[in-house]
């Protein structure tokens, strides 16, 4: 943190605040806050890191304040966040070993996809629907295969959380958001261990950055209660659009 200049700190600190408020309501922040921290000039490895360590932060805070309005109960959500967890740790473990470019390839196409499941289907509110598969398979299987890309690659995981809660878990949007933020907290951790296991992360700018996240995570959420899918569905197409260009600029152009 010492490194780098006062300018560049103060513009990683605002770029946290407001990848908290948008991680927060339709994920996605860290469309925001890697990118900062790569033009900042920090190496990829400890970039992926710290982002890690203030994501956590966001994430924790937009839980909280979820289950705090009784919007979801965290106890209940334990044992999907051990999963989520442990497929976080095994995802960035594993990020030297397992070839990625044929998912990051496809990666741009499914967020695009994802945007237009939220901005045509009709009828999509917060309105609860009959759920197709039952928790414990939802938890079982589709938690931990998410909590795994988190660690592996991680951009896109709070859209993939989301989208599972609508589509299989059959939860209105609101309630979808409010159930994915313990368990991208719980897969951050996971891959942040995975990381400080292979690279230091820059700890005084993470956690600089992290209270950052805090304060826009706690406003993110509340507005989020406040208006519902109103707010959240065109926050998520919008991230899901951007960062899947984004994507397809790194990789193709």
């Amino acid at each position: 943190m010492f490194d780098l200049s006062y300018e560049l700190v103060v513009m990683l600190i605002g770029a946290a605040f407001v990848a908290g408020f948008v991680d927060s309501i339709a994920g996605g922040g860290g469309l925001i806050t890697v990118p900062a921290l790569l033009l900042a000039g920090i190496s990829p490895l400890q970039a992926l890191s710290t982002n890690k360590i203030q994501g956590t932060f966001g994430a924790a805070t937009a839980a909280l304040s979820y289950a705090a309005s009784g919007r979801v109960d965290l106890k209940r959500q334990l044992p999907a966040a051990a999963l989520a967890f442990v497929a976080g740790l095994c995802g960035a473990l594993l990020v030297s070993v397992i070839p990625t470019e044929h998912l990051q390839t496809a990666l741009p196409f499914v967020l695009i996809a994802i945007a237009v499941f939220f901005a045509l289907r009709p009828g999509l509110d917060d309105t609860d629907r009959v759920e197709r598969i039952r928790p414990a398979a939802f938890t079982a299987f589709f938690v931990p295969v998410i909590g795994f890309y988190d660690g592996l690659i991680g951009p896109g995981t709070g859209a993939f959380f989301m989208i599972g809660f609508v589509m299989l878990a059959g939860y209105g949007v609101l309630r979808a958001t409010a159930h994915t933020k313990l368990l991208n907290f719980a897969s951050n951790i996971g891959g942040l261990v995975g990381f400080i296991a292979m690279g230091a992360p820059l700890w005084g700018l993470g956690l600089a950055m992290g209270v950052a996240q805090i304060a826009g995570a706690r406003l993110g959420s509340k507005l989020a209660m406040r208006i519902g899918a109103r707010l959240i569905k065109p926050l998520l197409v919008a991230t899901s659009s951007l960062l899947a260009f984004k994507l397809i600029w790194d990789r193709f152009l």
